[in-house]
């Protein structure tokens, strides 16, 4: 299996070279989020174009990007989502800009060390819950304010009506246990299935039942997302197609996405995490970014 490092690496060129955009629809009367479908249906196609879906991880890890990558669109720091966007996937805001504080010298010389240490930069984020450690697929974090929103990721592409009840029970564990230690955490589940689900009658029933319960108690996921792509077998491949038609508008994207946003800024003070509330409401404001210690950076 090729390291995780080695997955996000084959997704860097394009998400380096898609345009910054605000993904805010302009004039809405309510903040309403635009994801980048497109996007999407292209880091899906790397590890299915190349014969190597989720039984890999890769799949899994391209879901992981497009989610990384819509949430630095929102506004969020580059160093506070992970997986970044460049190596390590996983370091500390506040050791990034310590790093870029440095000398010129000594920066690059820094930074190559932090990648060669896996216990200061891993490949994967871990988080300890109540109950148990748990690695997280996307992640906002900073060291004073802990876990803000975490995002579990999970694929399907065959033996769906016999895999679904044990994608149910692994999901829901999973949130009661990093919701335990962390309540005021945006916490998302984001499920993405081949269109062929529509082959087994009911089971696409099954699986829209099980996300809306899952978003139903407050302590367990504030949101839920289905991912429903279509694409032919090597060598048929001809690219993946988003079949939004398939899936309900509450458990669409851009619901899932917006909502999980809004619950981070509902939970946090008005002068944090300034950038993402200016693009949502497509207007500057009159403050400072706090810091970590909670104070604004102009006081």
């Amino acid at each position: 299996m090729t390291p995780s490092d080695d997955v996000f690496d084959s997704f860097e060129e394009i998400l380096h070279s898609r345009p910054a955009s605000n993904p805010w629809i302009a004039g809405s009367t309510i903040p309403t989020y635009a994801p980048d479908y497109e996007l999407l249906a292209e880091l899906v196609g790397i590890p299915v174009g190349a014969a190597s879906g989720s039984e890999t991880g890769r799949l899994a890890k391209a879901i992981d990007s497009w989610m990384a990558h819509e949430l630095r669109r929102a506004g969020f720091g580059a160093d506070e989502v992970w997986p970044r966007l460049t190596k390590p996937r996983v370091l500390p805001r506040d050791l990034a800009l310590f790093i870029e504080g440095l000398p010129e010298r000594d920066r690059d010389a820094t930074r190559a060390r932090v990648l060669r240490n896996k216990r200061v930069a891993p490949s994967d984020a871990k988080v300890l819950g109540r109950a148990y450690v748990k690695q997280v697929d996307v992640l906002i974090a900073q060291w004073s304010r802990g876990p803000e929103l975490l995002v579990s990721t999970k694929t399907m592409v065959s033996s769906f009506r016999n895999n679904l009840p044990n994608r149910f029970e692994e999901s829901y564990g999973d949130a009661m246990n990093l919701r335990g230690r962390f309540p005021l955490v945006s916490m998302g589940f984001l499920f993405l299935l081949r269109s062929t689900v529509t082959d087994e009658p009911g089971t696409l029933d099954r699986a829209i039942d099980m996300l809306r319960k899952l978003q139903q108690d407050v302590d367990v996921y504030d949101a839920t997302c289905l991912l429903v792509c279509e694409w032919g077998d090597p060598p048929s491949f001809g690219g993946v197609t988003l079949r939004n038609d398939v899936v309900p508008d509450d458990l669409k994207a851009n619901r899932f996405i917006g909502t999980l946003i809004e619950r981070v800024l509902d939970r946090t003070p008005i002068d944090m995490h300034v950038n993402v509330r200016e693009a949502r409401d497509r207007r500057p404001l009159a403050l400072d970014e706090a810091d970590e210690a909670g104070d604004s950076a102009g006081d």
